[in-house]
């Protein structure tokens, strides 16, 4: 099981602080999916949420279809999505993308995973979305990874050393980098380039993907279409998305007497990252104790979308 689905894991901290999608994503997933659909079908068919979380997407993609159905492994998550969703359009239920055994033939009209298609084991959900989704219906399936701080291109290797690095960023503190679960980060990374919908079963495959230059910070070459995550966040809210990383949530399982200072500790991976990283800018530092949580930045991240339409 990933580590998402774990007790340990905290659904309410994901919920909390993972950055939600914008419109203009949406807008472009349901272009797609009405694209060869004739007379007005807003609000008409089934959405299929796959990897569904607290719920988010099922809830802002549901005016556009009369039914949806959301699902996840994780008991947690299927938990905070319930307590979330009200509503009742929304059925929510626990379970794999790999097991749809409970939808009748050609019942959906889009399928959509949002930051969950890269833990898919493809041998068995391809068959099952073959069977599940109608001719004419879509895919899309997104994901975002490895943010960059606009304007402060010296905080990124500092991310870098602690988030991937094979070497102690400090010493006697491990980096986050063996605790992901791989291949699933790997696949996300490299902008789900080994996902291919197969030709037998899918058409019009499109595949949006962009990354931003880790050394400068420029987003100049930034297709406009891929550079939907984008937020302004404050430093303290980017403490708490960097906690709900799985690789995080391994570190702690592996150092569990390595305790946070807002624990009462003398500070785990993520604290002694965020020291270096508030160092690194003079302004921030010069705020003093705990203040730099409030500074707001420009935040984005590489994107992913692949889109494909049923035969």
């Amino acid at each position: 099981m990933s580590i998402f689905g774990r007790s340990t894991y905290s659904s309410a901290g994901y919920a909390a602080f993972r950055p939600s999608y914008p419109p203009v994503l949406f807008n472009r997933v349901l272009a797609f999916h009405n694209a060869n659909r004739t007379g007005n079908t807003s609000g008409t068919g089934t959405l299929l949420d796959l990897g569904c979380g607290h719920g988010l997407i099922a809830r802002a993609m549901a005016p556009s279809f009369s039914s949806v159905v959301a699902l996840d492994p994780s008991a947690g998550m299927v938990e905070q999505a319930r307590k979330l969703t009200t509503d009742p359009k929304i059925a929510i239920r626990q379970g794999s993308a790999e097991d749809l055994s409970f939808l009748s033939d050609s019942s959906v009209d889009c399928v959509v995973a949002g930051q969950a298609a890269h833990w898919f084991d493809y041998a068995k959900v391809w068959p099952a979305l073959a069977r599940v989704v109608k001719h004419g219906g879509s895919l899309a399936f997104w994901g975002y990874k490895d943010h960059v701080i606009v304007g402060y291109p010296e905080t990124t290797p500092i991310f870098d050393r602690f988030i991937y690095g094979s070497d102690e960023p400090v010493p006697g503190t491990e980096s986050l980098a063996r605790f992901w679960e791989l291949p699933g980060r790997d696949i996300l990374r490299d902008s789900f380039r080994v996902v291919v919908p197969p030709e037998s079963d899918w058409e019009d495959v499109t595949r949006i993907a962009w990354d931003p230059d880790r050394k400068t910070g420029d987003l100049s070459d930034a297709p406009k279409e891929a550079l939907w995550q984008r937020k302004t966040l404050k430093l303290g809210e980017m403490e708490g998305y960097v906690r709900t990383f799985s690789a995080f949530s391994g570190w702690k399982s592996a150092y569990p007497e390595r305790k946070s200072r807002e624990e009462g500790g003398k500070g785990d991976v993520v604290d002694l990252m965020f020291d270096e990283v508030v160092a690194a800018v003079p302004a921030w530092k010069a705020l003093g104790e705990g203040k730099w949580r409030d500074v707001e930045v420009d935040t984005v991240w590489g994107t992913v979308l692949l889109m494909a339409r049923r035969r």
